[in-house]
């Protein structure tokens, strides 16, 4: 599995939402969204900075590492 984003969770428990976070981190919303759902390939350090920022969090808040099983499914 490698890196999970759980921004979507600080986001909620914030009660902040993509618009407001968006504005906030000075990042489109899609990009956001991107990260949000996990599907992003990378991060800058400057934006994960604004979001726990924003958020009020530390990057181990929205960042967490799973280990690789090592029965993938074969789809990336």
């Amino acid at each position: 599995m490698g890196i999970i984003v759980n921004l979507d969770v600080m986001m909620a428990k914030r009660k902040k939402g993509l618009t407001e976070l968006s504005q906030e981190v000075d990042i489109t919303m899609a990009n956001l969204s991107i990260l949000k759902n996990n599907k992003a390939k990378a991060v800058r350090f400057s934006t994960l900075e604004a979001i726990c920022e924003a958020l009020d969090c530390q990057p181990g808040d929205i960042l967490c590492y799973v280990k690789d099983d090592g029965k993938g499914d074969g789809a990336e």
